[in-house]
């Protein structure tokens, strides 16, 4: 997973910590695990990814996001920097 917020990306559970972060009560209590070091918090972040689909099951399709959410999402041919 990569997170660019303000121009800077933020990778694996990095990213994961700065959407929690951005969502508020009772998510950003997660960013209690900044002080694990990234290499353990990668480690357990690339295992959650592992085994998802076990646990929460996997669909056919994406659930297409409303119209009001189109325009937080990048084209194929945009740049994150090239939004304005």
């Amino acid at each position: 997973m990569v997170v660019i917020d303000q121009g800077k990306i933020y990778e694996r559970s990095d990213a994961a910590l700065r959407i929690a972060r951005l969502l508020g009560f009772p998510w950003a209590l997660f960013l209690a695990l900044w002080v694990i070091p990234r290499p353990i918090r990668d480690a357990i972040y690339r295992w959650i990814a592992r085994h998802r689909y076990r646990w929460f099951g996997k669909k056919s399709a994406c659930p297409t996001p409303p119209p009001d959410a189109i325009t937080r999402f990048l084209d194929a041919n945009e740049s994150p920097t090239s939004k304005s």
